[in-house]
C-alpha cells in the first residue's frame, strides 16, 4: 500500500489525454516526481500511484477519462490516482467519487501534485484543490522532451474567447503568458540537453503576451524572433495557432527564418460565414482564405493542417455543403475531423438546429475522405525529391523513423541507431501506408556520410 511506502521506492505510471500541452504538462510532472524519487514505472511492475492528465474538449473526451480511471483502479486497486487536466477542473467532484482517486488537482495545480500526494499520505484522505476558473492567474512552465526526440515548450495557457461550443476557457482559465526571456533560457536549457526541436504549446499561443510578468508588452512576433536566435535549437514548430492571431508578419518570419519549420496548424472548424458567426469565431472565411493561400505562396512545400467540426448546431445541410466546398478549394495538407458534442453550459445550446446523429456521423466521413484526398496528393508531390529529416525512432527491424522539416513521417532502413536525434538528407520514395492520421513516406539515406 502506498502509505507504508517511502518515496524512494514509489513507482507511478501516467497516462495523458488530449492535446500537446497536456503531453508537455505530462512530462514536467513526471521529472517533478523524480525529483522527489518517485521513478517512472517500467514494463511488468505495478505502480503505487497512476497520475492521469485528462481532456474535457468532447463528451466523448469526459466518457474516455472516467474509464480509464476505473480501468487503471481495477488493474491497480492499490495504486494512488492523482487526476488532474481540463475534465479535473470542470467535474472535480464527479471524479473524486470514482473508487481509487486519492488527488484531483485543477489545471494551475498540477505544480503542486507533490504536496498533495504528500498530504493524501499522511492524512488517509482524498484531496481536492481546485481554483475556480474566474481566479485562475497563475502561469505554469512546462519544458518537457516528448517521448521522440522533441521537446514541447509551454508559451501561454487559457483562452479569452468564449466560442460558443467551447468549455476550454472554463477548464484552463484567462489568456496569460510566460515572458520571452523565460521562454528563451528554457530553450536553450533543451539544446543543452541534446534538443534538436522544439513544438510550441499552448492553448491560444498567437495571443502570447497577455497577463504576463514581461515588462513591456510582448507579442508571438516577438516571441518566434527571439526563439530562431537559440543556438543548437535547428527545428520549432507552431502547434496551432488561430486564424485571426496569424498575423502576415508571423507568415513572412516564418518563410525566411532560420529553424522554424513549413508546418501549420491552423483552426478553421467551418467553412460556412454564417456557421462561424454562430460559433462566434472572429474571422470570416475571406481571412482564412487569405492566410492559406499567403502560407502556400511564402512557403509552397508547406505542411497545412486544419480543424473541423462536423455537424455544430446550426451547420443545415446547405451550409456543411457550402463548408466542404470551401475546404476543398483550398491548399491545404490535411484535416483533423471533430464531430461537435454537446458541452454543458455553452451558448451553442441555445442555437436551434440540430444536426441528426447520423447526418453528423456522414459528414464526419466526407470530411474524413476528403483529408486522406488532400494528404496523399500532398505527400505525392515530394517523392523522389531530397529533404531533411530529423531521425527520432529506431525499431528492431533496423528501420528508422523521423520526420521531414514540411512534416512528412518517414521510415528509412538500414540507417544505424547512432543517427537518432540527427538530421540528414533522405531521397523520398515512394508513400507506404497510413498510420493513424499520418501518411508515412519511405526513403533512403541522400548522403553517404550517413553511416547504414
Amino acid at each position: 500500500m502506498i502509505s507504508d511506502a517511502t518515496f524512494g521506492t514509489l513507482k507511478a505510471l501516467y497516462h495523458t489525454f488530449g492535446c500537446k500541452l497536456n503531453f508537455s504538462e505530462t512530462s514536467t510532472v513526471a521529472r517533478e516526481f523524480g525529483r522527489r524519487g518517485i521513478r517512472r514505472v517500467t514494463a511488468g511492475e505495478t505502480p503505487d500511484i497512476v497520475v492521469v492528465n485528462t481532456c474535457s474538449v468532447t463528451a466523448l473526451a469526459d466518457k474516455k477519462c472516467r474509464q480509464a480511471i476505473r480501468s487503471l483502479h481495477r488493474r491497480y486497486p492499490d495504486a494512488a490516482i492523482i487526476v488532474t487536466g481540463c475534465y479535473a477542473q470542470i467535474c472535480p467532484d464527479e471524479i473524486s467519487a470514482i473508487p481509487g482517486v486519492a488527488v484531483v488537482a485543477g489545471n494551475d495545480r498540477k505544480d503542486r501534485l507533490g504536496a498533495l500526494l504528500d498530504r493524501f499520505i499522511a492524512e488517509h484522505q482524498p484531496q481536492i484543490e481546485i481554483t475556480p476558473f474566474k481566479e485562475i492567474q497563475r502561469f505554469t512552465p512546462s519544458c518537457s522532451r516528448g517521448e521522440r526526440t522533441r521537446y514541447f515548450l509551454k508559451v501561454q495557457d487559457g483562452c479569452d474567447n468564449w466560442c460558443t461550443y467551447c468549455t476550454i476557457p472554463r477548464a484552463r482559465g484567462r489568456s496569460r503568458s510566460a515572458t520571452v526571456d523565460e521562454l528563451v533560457a528554457q530553450a536553450r536549457e533543451a539544446a543543452a540537453e541534446g534538443g534538436r526541436e522544439i513544438v510550441l504549446t499552448g492553448v491560444n499561443i498567437g495571443d502570447f503576451g497577455k497577463r504576463s510578468a514581461a515588462a513591456a508588452k510582448e507579442t508571438f512576433l516577438d516571441l518566434i524572433r527571439a526563439l530562431d536566435g537559440v543556438d543548437g535549437i535547428e527545428r520549432y514548430r507552431i502547434s496551432s495557432i488561430e486564424p485571426d492571431l496569424l498575423t502576415d508578419e508571423i507568415i513572412g518570419f516564418c518563410a525566411g527564418s532560420r529553424a522554424f519549420m513549413p508546418h501549420f496548424h491552423i483552426p478553421l472548424q467551418c467553412g460556412s460565414d454564417a456557421v462561424l458567426r454562430l460559433m462566434h469565431r472572429r474571422y470570416n472565411t475571406d481571412l482564412f482564405r487569405h492566410k492559406i493561400e499567403l502560407i502556400a505562396r511564402r512557403m509552397p512545400d508547406a505542411f497545412i493542417g486544419i480543424d473541423v467540426i462536423a455537424g455544430a448546431r446550426g451547420e443545415t445541410d446547405e451550409e456543411f455543403e457550402r463548408s466542404l466546398r470551401f475546404i476543398e478549394s483550398l491548399p491545404i495538407t490535411r484535416l483533423h475531423v471533430f464531430p461537435y458534442s454537446e458541452r454543458p453550459g455553452t451558448k451553442a445550446l441555445e442555437i436551434d438546429y440540430v444536426v441528426p446523429p447520423q447526418v453528423k456521423h456522414e459528414r464526419v466521413n466526407r470530411l474524413l475522405r476528403l483529408s486522406e484526398e488532400k494528404l496523399h496528393a500532398y505527400a505525392a508531390r515530394f517523392i523522389g525529391t531530397v529533404r531533411p529529416v530529423l531521425f527520432e525512432t529506431p525499431d528492431a527491424d533496423g528501420v528508422m523513423t523521423g520526420h521531414t522539416d514540411n512534416y512528412l513521417k518517414v521510415r528509412v532502413p538500414g540507417v544505424a541507431a547512432a543517427m537518432e536525434n540527427r538530421i540528414a538528407p533522405v531521397r523520398l520514395l515512394s508513400v507506404a501506408d497510413t498510420d493513424g492520421e499520418d501518411i508515412v513516406v519511405t526513403g533512403e539515406p541522400a548522403d553517404t556520410l550517413i553511416d547504414r
